[in-house]
């Protein structure tokens, strides 16, 4: 008996369809080596430092990526250590006096000691420079408070100091 039209075409698909579909494992091992490859260079290349948006960095032509160590973020009505507020007031820091009146030098040293004793054992280069900070400060912080702050590290052994900017390319700076 002869098939009509509708019986074949219904054969037909689900002939095709009741093969499994087959899939090709090298073009997919291919798009996931090229992904490691990508992800592996970038992860080397960027360093990125926790920002918040209230922060307005000053300019720098500096070329010398960030280490990833103690962060320190000093904004005009807060200091914050490894993202934790330890000090914090409602009007701006103007003076060093204000500053030290407030509490900030000592409270900043009792969390560094703090950290400090979570990772005792220092390496050679640590012994010999000191442990390592970055700080990131308002480019409306006054330079005598920032000065105070980097006295109060480096009381704490926080010798080797990094102050993060907002990278530009030269000619910005020089005005070309």
């Amino acid at each position: 008996m002869k098939q009509s039209f509708k019986a074949k075409r219904l054969a037909k698909h689900h002939k095709r369809f009741s093969a499994g579909s087959k899939l090709n494992l090298v073009s997919l091992m291919d798009i996931f080596t090229i992904l490691v490859f990508f992800l592996i260079v970038n992860q080397s290349e960027v360093r990125v430092l926790q920002n918040t948006k209230e922060i307005n960095l000053p300019v720098s032509i500096a070329e010398e990526m960030p280490a990833e160590n103690v962060l320190i973020t000093v904004l005009p009505l807060s200091i914050m250590i490894q993202e934790r507020v330890i000090w914090q007031q409602t009007n701006a820091i103007t003076e060093v006096s204000d500053a030290l009146n407030l509490g900030l030098i000592k409270a900043i040293k009792t969390e560094l000691s703090y950290l400090s004793t979570k990772r005792p054992i220092l390496t050679d280069n640590e012994t010999k420079n000191g442990r390592a900070v970055t700080i990131i400060g308002d480019a409306s912080v006054p330079y005598q408070v920032l000065k105070q702050i980097m006295a109060a590290c480096a009381d704490s052994d926080y010798r080797n100091m990094s102050l993060a900017v907002k990278q530009v390319a030269k000619s910005k700076i020089k005005g070309g």
